[in-house]
């Protein structure tokens, strides 16, 4: 790492995000002798995702042991489903064990990059840039709250926050408190918190498709053999990953959900056998799949309490002491949190970044995010993204993709080294190509199904969010970048 001036650090790689895809590629430069790196995180932590998402309950909906890196298997995990405060711990362990932390700058807020024709000027909103030649975007896309713009909030009286901002100093000890939405993270925050308020009313737009979570301790005994014999941890993990393959048929022909529809609306028959109304109200009127399945085992328990209450009337207005439904009715609260997810779409093109000629991210996603196997851009060399458009799962863990999109990176960055270029670029051709191919095939999945509105979808009604196919399909596609994708410079 170089010195360039008081204001300027000049690095080979600068990675953007300390999360499971920054620590991830971190390791693997390590390892292929390219040490010359530098996480830049806005935060004052690692974590990412798992750093800012606290809020009670918060946990992973895939298994611990697929959700953590090939290479770094945890044998203490003490769930099947790990909690949040464990996940933020196995990162921590990630970065210790393979000695990140002295090349991590926390506080380093990226505000944008602007490609010069040599190399990258990143700049962070404190006034410095960081000068580099590659640059890696493991930024995620969920970390930026998304809040709805509900008229009269800002003369909301009480407290208000975003599930991934919760106010751990706010006692929620006997309040009386307005949950807007009903997404993966409410699903788990409701029934954390219904037990010590006053009284919550769970205001639901849309009724999301829930099934059982078969989530447990893992015995002493059991972490113990997968300590001594790792080799037995690693069978596991593979037992869990095809179990989770198997459901992309489903995903990808709509006839086949109606096996997991049949689980779902039983569990849901069940869990309100004596209260059809209620079940009215929590019955999904869209196809099971084409929007995120939740699991869970306490929410509709949680949501049978005397003290909670399923409004699914529509919000009209918040004033300073409640919230006021369509048909005019307020609900009086003190404390109002959402749990509306985050802005998907997009997330990375609100930075300025800068590439060939003058070309601007925003501009170039303005019909939609795209990228060649969601990880180049075309006009902006040298420039790589992790989880990036259409990288993402219904089905499994995105830890998957994450080591599948390193090595492509990785192999990128050795073409240009091997021919002594400056610089690799996307052929914009080939990107077009590849994404009407996607786009073709997601047009056939359970997520363009009639009656599906999902985060999965874009302002223009394309999933740009999803991969629709197999993880070791899209692994295959990137153990190698294809020399007719790209162009060097």
């Amino acid at each position: 790492m170089e010195e360039r001036s008081a204001a300027t650090v000049t690095v080979d790689t600068a990675i953007v995000g300390s999360g499971f895809a920054g620590l991830g590629m971190a390791v693997k430069l390590d390892e292929a002798g390219r040490r010359d790196w530098l996480i830049l995180e806005k935060g004052d932590t690692l974590g990412g995702t798992w750093r800012d998402n606290e809020y009670p309950g918060c946990a992973c909906d895939v298994e611990s042991h697929l959700y953590s890196f090939s290479f770094r298997q945890n044998p203490a995990w003490t769930r099947t489903f790990a909690r949040q405060p464990e996940i933020r711990a196995y990162l921590e362990d990630v970065a210790d064990h393979y000695r990140l932390r002295s090349r991590i700058r926390l506080g380093a807020h990226v505000t944008g990059a602007e490609w010069d024709g040599t190399a990258w000027d990143v700049r962070l909103a404190d006034g410095t840039a960081i000068r580099a030649r590659f640059v890696v975007f493991g930024t995620g896309a969920l970390h930026d709250p998304s809040i709805p713009d509900i008229e009269g909030l800002d003369r909301f009286a009480g407290t208000a926050f975003h599930s991934a901002r919760w106010d751990h100093t706010h006692d929620l000890r006997g309040r009386r408190v307005a949950v807007i939405g009903t997404g993966a993270s409410a699903i788990q925050f409701v029934p954390a918190i219904a037990p010590d308020v006053e009284s919550l009313t769970l205001f639901q737009r849309t009724a999301p498709w829930v099934l059982p979570k078969a989530d447990k301790p893992i015995p002493d005994d059991a972490r113990r053999r997968y300590r001594r014999f790792p080799l037995l941890q690693r069978l596991a993990r593979t037992a869990i990953y095809w179990r989770h393959e198997v459901l992309v048929a489903g995903f990808m022909n709509p006839r086949l959900m109606r096996v997991i529809g049949r689980v779902a609306t039983t569990y849901l028959d069940r869990s309100f056998a004596q209260d059809p109304a209620l079940k009215a109200r929590l019955t999904p009127d869209f196809t099971i799949g084409c929007k995120r399945i939740l699991l869970s085992n306490d929410y509709y328990p949680a949501l049978r309490r005397d003290n909670v209450h399923v409004e699914t009337t529509g919000i009209a207005r918040i004033t300073e002491t409640g919230v006021v439904t369509t048909d005019g009715v307020e609900h009086p609260c003190d404390t109002i949190v959402f749990g509306t997810g985050f802005r998907i779409a997009d997330s990375l093109s609100r930075m300025t970044i800068t590439g060939r000629d003058g070309a601007k991210l925003g501009d170039a996603w303005r019909g939609g995010m795209e990228a060649l196997l969601g990880t180049t851009v075309a006009g902006f060399p040298n420039l790589f993204l992790l989880t990036g458009p259409n990288t993402g799962l219904g089905h499994s863990s995105m830890v998957l993709m994450i080591e599948s999109q390193i090595p492509y990176v990785l192999d990128a960055m050795n073409t240009v080294d091997t021919h002594g270029a400056a610089a690799i670029d996307t052929v914009r051709e080939r990107q077009d190509d590849y994404n009407t191919a996607i786009q073709a095939k997601l047009d056939k999945a359970v997520w363009s199904q009639g009656g599906c509105g999902s985060w999965y979808l874009d302002e223009h009604g394309r999933n740009r969010t999803l991969w629709p196919g197999a993880t070791f399909t899209y692994r295959r596609r990137t153990r190698r970048i294809d020399p007719a994708d790209h162009v060097l410079l």
